[in-house]
């Protein structure tokens, strides 16, 4: 294919104009200590900006202590986690990408070892593990240490980190905040009947289960603002009966819309064990189904692997943006891969120290 992509066109969110469409997804790199950035951050995200990444989403970051999934996960809950964030966000501007932040608690999939060395739950009373909180008292998959059902004050506790870690991303200089409200997290917990059994405002009911989601978008737009991009990560059903649905998610990303969020990264599970049928597009007609039937903007993520398949994504109007895992693993630049293969002569959107390694035209090599 050669000629314009629709992949590779700009696309505005909020008061962010992105270059392209093809948006790096947050990945838990589990390296970091005590929630602080490091050499390795700036390497895996920054390698992102310079393959060509319309946008590049940090990894799930925790706005407390308590709600990291791993002791080595990324935090903003202090003002020492502003410094080395901002290096990295100065780099992805000089290459010329945007980045935001996935703001997140992982509520009771909270204190977990990191996946190579097994990626269980730690108890509190070891070494890096920690009380962890959750609607609640019900833990995920059976684990043993069961956790702590949130009263009023803890959730006024949640919401305040929530606001705190908004300003400094300000403050650190993001483009774009992700509220992480799926993937069995704390958020997603409240609003699925699987893992909210409460009985006061925040559970129950639809609208009470969702309380928490709309409580923290509207926290962080006290200091974020509604003009600057926001987007919330959902996902849009559990894969299990009795659950979330996509209906559900439908009708909350309705109301997101209202309130001023501007785009619903969808994806699915993560709150039980399921059978989810994963494949390629797998999760992209629940995305087109958000696009279309709440008018808002999406994007479609999971196991899209191609520029082809991404392009017919877009062309078929099922996405606004698409987001890009674990290809961008293998290939930090896919986007400029995608421009070679969509576009045919992309040498011309290679940073200038990489440009002689490939031809003006021929095969990608």
């Amino acid at each position: 294919m050669s000629g314009k992509s629709l992949l590779l066109s700009p696309f505005q969110i909020g008061d962010v104009t992105l270059n392209n469409r093809i948006v790096i997804s947050p990945m838990c790199q589990y390296s970091a200590v005590n929630g602080l950035a490091n050499d390795w951050h700036l390497v895996h995200l920054g390698s992102r900006a310079v393959g060509g990444a319309g946008l590049i989403i940090q990894e799930a970051t925790a706005v407390s202590p308590e709600g990291r999934i791993s002791y080595g996960d990324l935090g903003i809950w202090e003002d020492a986690h502003i410094e080395p964030l901002k290096r990295i966000v100065d780099f992805v501007h000089s290459q010329g990408s945007n980045i935001g932040i996935q703001l997140a608690h992982a509520g009771r999939k909270a204190s977990c070892e990191k996946p190579w060395d097994g990626g269980g739950q730690i108890a509190p009373n070891l070494e890096n593990g920690w009380e962890t909180i959750a609607p609640s008292a019900i833990a995920f998959n059976n684990e043993k240490h069961v956790p702590k059902a949130m009263n009023l004050e803890d959730i006024q506790s949640v919401l305040k980190d929530f606001k705190s870690a908004a300003q400094r991303a300000i403050e650190a200089g993001y483009d774009v905040i992700e509220l992480h409200a799926a993937h069995g997290y704390l958020l997603h917990q409240f609003y699925s009947p699987l893992s909210n059994k409460r009985e006061d405002n925040y559970g129950g009911s639809f609208e009470n289960r969702i309380r928490l989601t709309l409580e923290a978008v509207e926290t962080i737009q006290e200091v974020w603002g509604k003009q600057r991009a926001l987007m919330v990560r959902i996902s849009a059903t559990d894969w299990t009966e009795g659950g979330w649905s996509i209906e559900d998610s439908v009708r909350l990303s309705s109301i997101l819309k209202s309130k001023g969020v501007h785009l619903i990264d969808t994806s699915t599970g993560g709150n039980v064990l399921a059978d989810i049928p994963a494949k390629p597009n797998y999760q992209v007609p629940f995305s087109a189904q958000i696009r279309e039937q709440a008018s808002i903007a999406t994007g479609a993520v999971g196991l899209i692997n191609t520029p082809e398949q991404a392009e017919a994504i877009l062309q078929a109007g099922e996405a606004d943006l698409v987001f890009i895992a674990r290809e961008s693993l293998r290939n930090p630049h896919f986007p400029l891969y995608a421009a070679h293969i969509l576009e045919g002569n992309s040498v011309e959107k290679w940073p200038n120290q990489y440009k002689r390694a490939y031809p003006a035209h021929g095969e990608w090599k």
